[in-house]
């Protein structure tokens, strides 16, 4: 089997536990992203706007913009970085790429703490995306740039051994579910 088809085969069986760990529910599936992002108080982040059945980041990202920036990311074009647009709970939005929310009038700004969402990792920070490859090139872009602290945010049934990775896949820091934080 190619590394394409064995990053199709674990993305499929990703989605797949995502899917019932979304149905299954969780009273506060941001709780402990939130106690994270207590210790970067003032850092601006970025998040995402979550789509189908990923986690929900929004309630850790609108605690975190009473004290610091935060944005989305918006794809600017393909096989680019993302870029990040300001946002608060209050940001009017409209449909970007891909169907995610991007905000209206987008007010550029670049993070030190990125939430990167994920189809499944594993414990030593290895992230598989959805094959787009965008958070490798713009977590790649920001290192380069200065420290950045990329957290993976997932469901804990998202979690799996031997990912099929490569070298360009940008490793996360830490990695924080519903069930808790995983530090690689």
């Amino acid at each position: 089997m190619t590394l394409t088809e064995q990053k199709t085969a674990a993305r499929h069986a990703a989605f797949a536990r995502r899917k019932l760990a979304h149905a299954a529910g969780h009273p506060a599936p941001a709780a402990h992203l939130a106690e994270v992002l207590a210790a970067h108080h003032g850092r601006p982040l970025a998040g995402y706007m979550p789509m189908r059945t990923e986690i929900d980041p929004l309630p850790a990202m609108a605690a975190h913009a009473a004290t610091a920036p935060v944005g989305v990311p918006v794809i600017t074009a393909p096989a680019t970085p993302l870029r990040f647009a300001r946002w608060t709970p209050q940001t009017r939005m409209v449909a970007g790429d891909f169907g995610a929310l991007i905000p209206e009038h987008p007010d550029w700004m670049q993070p030190e703490v990125v939430i990167v969402p994920l189809v499944a990792f594993d414990r030593a920070g290895g992230r598989l995306g959805y094959g787009g490859g965008f958070y490798d090139r713009t977590l790649a872009r920001l290192r380069a740039a200065g420290p950045v602290v990329a957290i993976g945010f997932a469901w804990s049934a998202q979690e799996a051994r031997d990912l099929p990775l490569e070298p360009v896949d940008e490793a996360l820091d830490l990695i924080v579910t519903e069930a808790g934080v995983i530090r690689p």
